[in-house]
């Protein structure tokens, strides 16, 4: 699986807004967004367009205007971050896992895209910016972290 740019620089940027949120800090601009985690302000810019779109952030004008979270920290996951900035979580070839077909020996195929999916779904949607936020990541996401191979390159 390939994490994105976008997906990397939205869940950063929304990190810092669930911590300003928790510390009932001010709306949080475009610019202070960008130098806290170093992140490219236009890049930033259009991430926040599909954020607001997908209803996770909201923006207040004015002089101290900037972004909010939506919603608190512990109502949005990283699968509705990621999905906001990047679409589905998986697809083949454009398609859903569930809607693509195959013939002869590969016809289970769409069962182990499905399976993919499902485990993605269990990691991102289980796991909220406030999970992530603290570092009291969900039980499961922990037994995948402690596996004796979780952290060899292969």
């Amino acid at each position: 699986m390939d994490i994105s740019a976008r997906v990397d620089y939205a869940v950063r940027a929304m990190l810092i807004l669930a911590d300003a949120d928790a510390e009932a800090s001010p709306p949080m601009s475009i610019e202070t967004l960008s130098t806290r985690q170093d992140l490219p302000k236009k890049f930033l810019e259009a991430i926040f367009a599909d954020l607001r779109r997908a209803g996770l952030v909201a923006s207040r004008r004015g002089a101290r205007g900037g972004y909010v979270l939506a919603s608190p920290g512990d109502r949005i996951s990283i699968g509705d971050v990621f999905r906001a900035v990047d679409g589905p979580l998986a697809e083949v070839r454009g398609l859903r896992p569930s809607e693509t077909e195959y013939d002869g020996v590969a016809r289970h195929l769409p069962d182990l895209w499905v399976a993919v999916r499902a485990s993605l779904r269990e990691v991102l949607d289980e796991t909220s910016l406030e999970d992530l936020r603290t570092g009291a990541l969900p039980d499961r996401v922990r037994q995948l972290l402690d596996a004796p191979d979780a952290w060899a390159n292969r």
